[in-house]
């Protein structure tokens, strides 16, 4: 049995945490007043805008919360699709900074998620990481 890279466990454990986040995120903005309301904190701004679109920014926060999750026990699991799936999460993400970028002109912060994602799916497309999904033994 080939043995898992540490670039998979990694990704997963990244993909869960995410989906945590997003979880915390999204309920918070399902139920504000709440204590998980001091995050809100870190980023007022943020928290403006989607508090003016709660239930719809709650409710895709959730959505791609469960597939980040999904994806990340799946990669645990030798699943190519979750391969596939974490291949499509982190390019979207990409894609969002990059829109992000254009809209806010925001260059530190969509900067900063951009290299983030593309670090991201080098270590996906990594030969053996690729390998361990498409050549299993």
């Amino acid at each position: 049995m080939t043995k898992r890279p540490a670039e998979v466990t990694i990704l997963a454990i990244l993909l869960i945490a995410a989906a945590a986040i997003a979880a915390a995120v999204g309920f918070s903005l399902f139920v504000p007043g709440t204590p998980l309301d001091r995050m809100w904190n870190l980023n007022p701004a943020v928290h403006e805008v989607f508090a003016t679109q709660a239930r719809p920014v709650a409710t895709l926060l959730l959505l791609v919360g469960g597939l980040a999750v999904v994806a990340g026990v799946g990669l645990l699991r030798r699943r190519i699709w979750a391969w596939l799936l974490s291949i499509a999460i982190f390019a979207m993400n990409a894609l969002g900074d990059t829109v992000s970028l254009l809209i806010t002109k925001d260059w530190p912060h969509s900067l900063a998620g951009i290299l983030i994602d593309v670090l991201l799916l080098v270590l996906l497309f990594r030969t053996k990481v690729r390998d361990f999904f498409l050549r299993p033994s």
